[in-house]
């Protein structure tokens, strides 16, 4: 094909030359042309056309996709520990979606790592030189304890910050504390109390409020106002306040003292409780299962086995010499609705061990940034989505 083809130009050339030179032959000039060389020059001009080679195509030729090598996700750390706490009380986690874990750990916009919540509860505090009951502490130790923890950084939370934080580590101060007054008390002991630090730094109080007496309750007018002013935080204490939930507590009565509680709160402070704080410090599995059905977000033992954080809830197996009068919490199968406390009269002792774990948690979690960073991109960005940026 290639051959006629410069055939056929080669004959179109000298087509063109043999009429070109006949046409010139037929001008007139001043000297005649000689026919002879118009036609070799005619066919020399063919010759060459037929005589040049053909150029071959080259074929283009079609890319080769580079292999994508599949990104081997390294394993994820542990969960931080510490020699902090008692032997036996160990941390647990909770946030069975590690993806969902990491994003809300490495969220620049939530809680820091490291950050921890210090839970105190009160019951009475007495203006006596010494207290005969463990649950008391004196008005000079009180002031004591909430001067020291603004001394060491503390910032108090109410209960919803305490919620938001342990479900989605929303930011909170780095060391938190939260505080528990126990049992319904008039409007005078908040106000004598806890009122000058709600004035100079803000603290809001949560009170654990009783729900047996209903409208007829003496002191419920002074903490229905509390109440309004907001930094006085009202949650469930129990109805009858007289029996301890226990594993063999029948599902009317948990409900009873449960929904009871949300009944009382929503009609009397206009408000839904999100917090069960047992009776006594007893739970039950039950308890825990049915406390979630009815909307309850936390729940809160008398086990005084450290600070929590994000997906971080010291809690024992079973009744060890650790910790003799705690009850196990890991058989109730979730640390959200077993959080520990701290009794008030010890709390000043443990200030140095809660700062500690938060400043060891949080350097912990730096030396494991880069991994867990390259597992969520792995393993988790396809889904999940990039971390978010600052705001």
């Amino acid at each position: 094909m290639k051959n006629n083809y410069g055939l056929r130009k080669a004959l179109r050339i000298l087509t063109f030359s043999l009429v070109a030179g006949l046409l010139a032959a037929c001008q007139p000039a001043a000297a005649t042309a000689d026919p002879n060389i118009i036609m070799t020059a005619a066919f020399e001009t063919a010759f060459a056309e037929i005589s040049k080679p053909t150029e071959t195509p080259v074929p283009t030729e079609t890319p080769i996709p580079t292999a994508t090598i599949p990104r081997t996700p390294p394993a994820l750390p542990a969960a931080y520990q510490t020699s902090l706490l008692k032997v036996d009380d160990i941390p647990r986690t909770y946030v069975a979606d590690s993806c969902q874990y990491l994003q809300n750990k490495w969220n620049p916009n939530n809680a820091v790592p490291g950050t921890v919540v210090m839970t105190v509860m009160f019951h009475g505090i007495l203006k006596d030189a010494t207290v005969s009951n463990p649950k008391d502490i004196t008005v000079s130790d009180f002031n004591k304890l909430m001067n020291d923890l603004h001394e060491l950084g503390f910032q108090a939370i109410n209960m919803q910050q305490m919620a938001d934080f342990m479900y989605n580590n929303t930011k909170i101060p780095q060391k938190s504390v939260l505080l528990i007054v126990d049992d319904r008390h008039n409007a005078q002991n908040f106000d004598e109390h806890f009122r000058p630090y709600y004035n100079q730094w803000g603290w809001p109080v949560v009170n654990g409020w009783i729900s047996a007496f209903g409208a007829a309750d003496n002191v419920l007018a002074g903490n229905v106002n509390l109440s309004n002013e907001g930094w006085v935080d009202y949650q469930a204490h129990s109805v009858l306040h007289q029996t301890p939930i226990t594993d063999s507590s029948p599902d009317e009565f948990i409900t009873a003292e449960m929904q009871g509680s949300i009944t009382n709160i929503q009609t009397y402070f206009n408000k839904t409780p999100i917090a069960y704080i047992y009776f006594g410090g007893n739970f039950s599995k039950r308890a825990a299962e049915l406390g979630l059905q009815f909307g309850y977000k936390l729940g809160f033992t008398v086990n005084p086995r450290g600070p929590v954080m994000y997906n971080w809830v010291p809690q024992a197996d079973t009744i060890n010499q650790s910790n003799p009068s705690a009850l196990p919490e890991t058989p109730a199968g979730n640390p959200l609705m077993t959080l520990p406390r701290y009794w008030s009269i010890n709390s000043r002792g443990e200030l140095d061990n809660v700062r500690a774990i938060s400043e060891q948690a949080a350097q912990y979690a730096e030396q494991n940034k880069a991994i867990e960073l390259e597992y969520y991109d792995i393993v988790c960005a396809p889904t999940y989505g990039s971390i978010p940026a600052a705001q």
